[in-house]
């Protein structure tokens, strides 16, 4: 998966993490279900904010169903997306993702450079680009505004020099995602917020394409890869201005907009469009909490680690807390069956094969948190802002 909007649990409470994952499960299966298994190989997170944005103008929540366990939530069952809203989000990743394929190609990046791995790349980018067609005629949306405005790319690229403002090289990202964020209120049936929508997703579209160039720069640099900001020589300094201006251009936009349920899309457009922003420059800082009680007077849970274990070190946990023990040779089969399934790096949390002992996925730990320990933001800021700093509400 792909994409600059990566937010964990850590930064997400309960039910808006719920409701993210149930749109990523939802384009995934969208994807699976209008064109096969291989297409799911486009899920991304950018993506998912289209399914997220139509429901949340809707006055009636979008199609809910069951799907089956799947390796990234645990080998478990979920409730996930269905319907128009995830369909679009699939219409638009397929052409977009036919377009980078395209690009690569073009490019001769890397293996795309050579045969016969570039006439593959080219089949599947003609394929892809068609399936969205498809799937976006079905609920009303115009792909080709969207792939005309990303290949327009390469004679943009071919045209931006030293000098040239890096705004040149962003255009073509910012036209395809204003015009996506704008079906959304066509698919909600709220026309009234097709200008604030187009405005957002044209100033998203600026940050993730500035947030992918600033993450890229040190390889393209090394391997000579064109980027719009070594080609137009701009400073990293007023790159981040930019994408800064960005971020609050998005915040006042969706003020303009009409939401049933905003709680989720200020999650995802506001919190962590600016924690994408602060991580590609450098300034995510890891889940670490200062250790110790909480002062006098707060409301923050205590810090792990806090109180210190009794004397002696932790007392054993016994077996039935967690459930019968597994012999040997049984807890080898459990493990090889949840390495298969992917559940040891894949799940946020999975129980020992042996003692049924609950452990953290590999992939859980991240660098997602302020060290000042006000993680959840949308957990603990209210209209005021509270301790966020932000004038808009997170009712979570």
């Amino acid at each position: 998966m792909f994409g600059i909007i990566r937010p964990c649990q850590h930064r997400l409470s309960p039910r808006l993490r719920e409701s993210w994952l149930a749109h990523l499960c939802g384009l995934c299966l969208a994807l699976r279900d209008d064109h096969g298994q291989f297409a799911r190989a486009v899920t991304n997170y950018d993506g998912l904010v289209l399914s997220a944005l139509s429901e949340a103008q809707s006055a009636h929540v979008s199609g809910r169903r069951t799907a089956g366990p799947c390796p990234l939530r645990g080998m478990r069952a979920a409730t996930v997306a269905h319907g128009a809203a995830p369909r679009l989000a699939a219409a638009v990743s397929l052409v977009l993702a036919s377009a980078k394929v395209s690009d690569h190609v073009d490019d001769r990046d890397g293996a795309f450079g050579r045969q016969p791995v570039a006439g593959v790349a080219r089949r599947v980018a003609t394929r892809w680009a068609r399936q969205g067609a498809a799937t976006g005629e079905s609920v009303g949306l115009d792909t080709a505004v969207l792939l005309d405005s990303v290949l327009r790319q390469t004679v943009v690229e071919s045209t931006v020099d030293s000098g040239s403002s890096v705004l040149m090289a962003t255009e073509p990202t910012e036209t395809a995602t204003a015009e996506a964020f704008a079906h959304t209120a066509v698919l909600a049936g709220r026309p009234g917020n097709t200008g604030p929508l187009r405005e957002a997703g044209r100033l998203f579209g600026r940050v993730a394409h500035l947030v992918d160039a600033v993450e890229d720069l040190a390889q393209d640099e090394r391997r000579g890869v064109w980027n719009p900001i070594r080609a137009t020589g701009t400073d990293l300094g007023e790159v981040r201005r930019l994408c800064e201006d960005a971020v609050t251009g998005v915040r006042l936009a969706l003020r303009d907009v009409t939401f049933t349920d905003r709680s989720l899309v200020h999650a995802l457009l506001v919190h962590e469009l600016e924690h994408a922003v602060k991580h590609a420059f450098g300034d995510a800082h890891g889940h670490q909490r200062p250790q110790g009680p909480p002062p006098p007077g707060s409301h923050q849970p205590p810090s792990p680690g806090w109180p210190p274990p009794p004397p002696g070190g932790p007392p054993r946990p016994d077996g039935p807390r967690w459930g019968r023990r597994r012999g040997t040779l049984a807890g080898c089969g459990m493990a090889t069956l949840m390495c298969c399934s992917c559940q040891y790096c894949c799940a946020g949390e999975f129980h020992d094969p042996w003692t049924g002992e609950p452990k953290e996925g590999w992939c859980r730990n991240c660098d997602c948190c302020d060290p000042s320990g006000c993680c959840d933001c949308c957990d603990c800021c209210g209209d005021d802002g509270g301790c966020c700093g932000c004038d808009c509400s997170c009712d979570c």
